[in-house]
């Protein structure tokens, strides 16, 4: 199983010099996949915003610096929020990384859990399904083809145009992202792509009639689901001790968990609360490693899963935590769970 992680590039949204923010992150944010090439984790993946609270509205600019100071980390999106976006100019931004990284690039495309993207590109929310249908059509052929040839309601048809450079990798690695929604979920499974599955709250147990779904999915529309990679995408922290880790993820995470329940009518976060969510059945991988290494194989015998990625650095989190808790996972709690698993890939 691929361990790995991912972060949307957190930054303070009330600092009075927003760019000197930004740089602090961004050379942060390289230090840490840097980091987590050389104790050997498997994958970093960016996510996609357009807020004042994320700094990586551009990941694949920022994967691009990444894939020429790293040699062996996959390198993902996580996600793309292909709705608003242009097909084309995701595949060849995309592609330019593959080729800058020899090969390690990956696309985890989504719907996006915000929405600020629509309006800020010209979007209609009342296209959100529909834009998301055709574009990852248009950009699943520019994948398999290099000339297109495309039509559809949301932009205008392609005839016979080619899409340049083509990348390393033969097909790009594709990914479909989501987070509760069985439709998307049977999508990916009828479409042959990889799924990854946000859990952030809750027991992660209830998500598993959703990898059963795309499963079957895969089955019924003649894709094998064993060839299929899963994954599943959670919020976590690891560090010296299992209190140590405890306090310090803490208020970062309760910070962003209300600043985001604000918006969305979520009850606020308290202690007892966030205290259940690390317990073993709680969807917070919190710990030392070997609390962390134990949930990832529990979890990985219940949705059978070939990847997971973490989100550690969330929020105020202090870089130096997170940079002790990329050691860590990549020293301590990576070699438990591989020793813990079969070369292929079932528990032991």
């Amino acid at each position: 199983m691929e361990l790995g992680l991912y972060t949307f590039a957190d930054v303070d949204p009330n600092a009075a010099n927003k760019g000197q923010e930004a740089k602090r992150r961004v050379d942060e944010l390289l230090a840490e996949i840097r980091l987590a090439d050389e104790v050997g984790l498997d994958v970093f993946g960016l996510g996609e915003h357009h807020r004042p609270d994320y700094m990586a509205s551009s990941p694949a600019t920022i994967l691009a610096a990444a894939a020429v100071q790293t040699k062996n980390i996959r390198l993902t999106s996580a996600v793309s929020v292909l709705s608003s976006d242009d097909p084309v100019r995701v595949f060849q931004q995309y592609a330019t990384v593959d080729l800058l990284s020899n090969g390690r690039v990956e696309i985890m495309a989504g719907r996006g859990s915000f929405i600020e993207s629509f309006p800020l590109f010209g979007y209609e929310l009342d296209d959100y399904d529909l834009l998301f249908a055709e574009k990852l059509q248009l950009l699943m052929d520019i994948r398999e083809n290099e000339v297109v040839n495309w039509e559809g309601e949301t932009r205008k048809p392609i005839k016979g145009r080619g899409v340049y450079p083509r990348p390393l990798q033969d097909p790009l690695p594709l990914w479909i992202a989501v987070g509760g929604t069985p439709q998307s979920v049977a999508r990916a499974g009828y479409l042959g792509l990889p799924l990854a599955v946000a859990i952030i709250g809750g027991e992660p147990r209830r998500f598993a009639p959703f990898f059963d779904l795309y499963r079957q999915s895969a089955a019924k529309a003649g894709n094998d689901p064993a060839s299929l990679k899963t994954s599943i995408n959670v919020h976590g922290f690891i560090h010296d001790t299992v209190e140590s880790a405890a306090d310090i993820f803490y208020a970062p995470q309760a910070e962003v968990m209300d600043r985001l329940g604000r918006e969305r009518g979520w009850p606020p976060t308290n202690r007892a609360h966030y205290d259940a969510m690390r317990g073993p059945h709680g969807a917070l991988f919190v710990g030392d490693a070997e609390m962390v290494a134990e949930k990832i194989i529990a979890h990985h015998k219940i949705f059978r899963n070939d990847r997971f990625l973490l989100q550690m650095a969330i929020g105020p989190m202090p870089h130096k935590d997170i940079m002790r808790g990329i050691e860590i996972y990549g020293t301590k709690v990576a070699p438990l769970v591989r020793k813990a698993l079969t070369p292929e890939g079932v528990a032991a």
